[in-house]
């Protein structure tokens, strides 16, 4: 099983030689589901190339890349890292909202951040990189 982080959640997958993997597993993971034309939500479809489907199993690396959006692996390539793409990243700094994210605050009681909208909040982060 590998283990995939979207920006909204994580998934536990059965994959092989990077992101293929079945097209109802890539619909669970990603919302977009396999049709002839391409992955597709809604309206919306994003034409794939042949190398990028095989039967009924997609190559999820290749679709997540073509919508703008970064991936990453695991150096043993058992985890990977669906980044939002480009315009949803860009979508959210228009109306200057913040990502809902859940940490714990200084007593250790779990916050999430959107149970707090319309409340004046300071935040503080640090990184040791």
């Amino acid at each position: 099983m590998t283990v995939i982080l979207t920006p909204t959640a994580e998934y536990k997958v059965s994959t092989r030689d990077g992101l293929w993997m079945s097209a109802a597993d890539a619909e669970k993971v990603t919302g977009w589901a396999l049709k002839p034309e391409g992955m597709c939500r809604d309206e919306r479809c994003v034409p794939l190339p042949a190398a990028a489907v095989k039967g009924r199993e997609v190559d999820v690396e290749a679709f997540w890349q073509r919508l703008g959006g970064p991936v990453i692996a695991s150096q043993d390539g058992d985890a990977w890292a669906l980044g939002a793409p480009a315009d949803e990243r860009n979508a959210a700094l228009e109306v200057l909202q913040a990502p809902d994210f859940t940490l714990p605050d200084v007593d250790g009681k779990p916050r999430t951040l959107s149970e707090l909208r319309g409340k004046k909040v300071f935040l503080a982060t640090w990184a040791s990189w």
